[in-house]
């Protein structure tokens, strides 16, 4: 099954954010001129604080302006897409999250926020004292990411500190985490497994969790709120692929290339909470989900 690229793009220019319509255009290489790093760079700068971190709505369902560890993870991504150019806003990025993370090495889900209004009450009520794996991993991730083609971020303490934190913790683990952990887990160790050998290994015990069929409900979200396959299997070349057969990731591709919306863009199953964050993860939804098919071949 493909999808309308063209209908993808009318979408992201009619509704997208500015940032992730500077991400689309990089991604599908319509903008890829001199000017289209800078300009991703730019559209990012509007959500940075003075002390390195990010927050103003970068993660849509919090949109209070301080610095958060939930932004953090955007903020990577945008450092990935424009590889293989680097920014010292990612060194700089881990120099915030160096200064708020906890003598575990784990990241809070969130800090206090100072501005409730449009924020998910999963934000607002998290203790900012308690790791969270959910966090520290998807954020550890993205960093791994970009480390890939960044030796600063690649050498800096604290993704040593974060990746030790989740490889431990993650071998702690004796019964089955939530969703999200799980899936964080997984991309975080499908982006670890080239530089620490213990991933693998990991990856089969996180195996006992895992559907057969990878589909696995929400727990605490909406009624249809579901993570598939390829929220598990963020690539086809890394350890997590060994998880599932071909032919169920196969079958995700297919359903998520048939859930391209009549308007071009794609859209959530989970809770939002503003008018204005529905619409911002739908740009954000949307470059995820081209951005799977590319890397899957499908595009």
């Amino acid at each position: 099954m493909s999808i309308d690229l063209s209908a993808a793009a009318a979408f992201m220019a009619t509704h997208a954010r500015p940032l992730d319509r500077r991400r689309f255009d990089l991604m599908t290489e319509t903008a890829r001129g001199d000017g289209a790093v800078p300009g991703a760079l730019a559209a990012l700068d509007g959500y940075r604080n003075p002390d390195g971190g990010y927050g103003w709505g970068l993660e849509p369902d919090l949109r209070s302006p301080e610095s958060q560890p939930g932004a953090a993870a955007h903020a990577f991504e945008v450092f990935e897409d424009i590889a293989p150019a680097t920014s010292a806003r990612a060194v700089e990025l881990c120099d915030w999250l160096d200064s708020v993370t906890l003598p575990d090495g784990g990241l809070p889900f969130a800090l206090p926020v100072t501005a409730a209004a449009g924020c998910a009450p999963w934000w607002l009520g998290a203790d900012p004292s308690v790791s969270s794996l959910q966090i520290t991993a998807v954020t550890a991730a993205a960093a791994h990411r970009v480390a890939a083609h960044d030796p600063a971020v690649a050498a800096h303490p604290w993704l040593d500190r974060a990746t030790r934190y989740c490889l431990t913790t993650v071998e702690a683990i004796e019964e089955t985490p939530h969703a999200y952990v799980l899936a964080f887990a997984l991309r975080f160790l499908d982006a670890v497994h080239d530089t620490r050998p213990e991933a693998a290994g990991l990856v089969a015990r996180l195996r006992t969790y895992l559907p057969s069929d990878g589909r696995m409900h929400v727990e605490g979200g909406t009624e249809d709120e579901t993570l598939h396959p390829l929220d598990f299997v963020p690539t086809p070349d890394g350890p997590a692929a060994s998880l599932l057969s071909p032919e169920a990731v196969a079958a995700d591709l297919d359903r998520l290339a048939g859930m391209q919306e009549p308007d071009g863009g794609w859209t959530v199953d989970y809770a939002t909470i503003s008018p204005a964050g529905a619409l911002d993860w739908r740009g954000h939804t949307t470059v995820r989900a081209v951005q799977t098919l590319l890397r899957h071949g499908r595009l």
